[in-house]
């Protein structure tokens, strides 16, 4: 009777788990749409005015819009397993892998991952290891070109808690994200590989 109580809880528990875990995924699902609604409504709006001038101008902005809902396309991935796989954060081209002191948080060397991501990319970012969000912080600056090493708003809340892939936040148009890892962990990418969030593991933490 114990066993078959304590089961129950187990299952229970289970799928308490995988409800949150669904519901947390289809709330960040609809802010990825919700990230493209003003932009659509806007080119749709001109574009319905277009009709009126030119049909073809029409057509341009209807190309426009099909261009907007590709560039926020929000595609499901594959999250490796292995505990000690770290994922890439963002779907892009390596651009750089160096070692740097980060200073605002962590105050110690580490070893960066810079990832471009180009407009053809995918935008969502996602989570590269379990966790929980224990800072964040936003800064006013330059519109710099992603590409430099010096250009450096996401959805997940300080406090919240993600899974390995766990989409986290967005960067819209041509940008940049950067992974910050111990020196411990092995490497497995370089320059120039294109990588995808949440999939492509970059890194792995070391066996202990």
């Amino acid at each position: 009777m114990v066993g078959v109580h304590v089961s129950s809880r187990l299952f229970f528990a289970r799928l308490t788990a995988l409800f949150c875990t669904s519901k947390i995924s289809f709330s960040m699902r609809l802010q990825t749409i919700s990230e493209a609604r003003w932009i659509i409504a806007i080119l749709a709006c001109v574009a319905i005015a277009s009709w009126f001038v030119s049909a073809w101008l029409a057509l341009l902005f209807v190309a426009l819009i099909v261009g907007t809902i590709l560039f926020f396309r929000d595609p499901d991935r594959h999250v490796p397993a292995d505990p000690n796989a770290i994922v890439a954060a963002a779907d892009g081209t390596v651009t750089e892998i160096s070692e740097i002191e980060e200073s605002p948080f962590l105050k110690t060397k580490t070893r960066r991952i810079g990832i471009f991501l180009s407009i053809f990319d995918v935008h969502t970012n996602r989570a590269p290891i379990d966790g929980r969000v224990i800072y964040r912080q936003h800064r006013e600056g330059l519109c710099l070109d992603a590409r430099r090493f010096d250009c450096s708003e996401a959805w997940a809340e300080v406090g919240d808690d993600l899974k390995k892939g766990d989409r986290f936040g967005m960067i819209r148009f041509g940008s940049r994200t950067e992974v910050y890892l111990p020196l411990t962990a092995t490497v497995l990418v370089k320059v120039g590989d294109h990588v995808s969030a949440g999939s492509t593991i970059i890194a792995r933490w070391p066996d202990v």
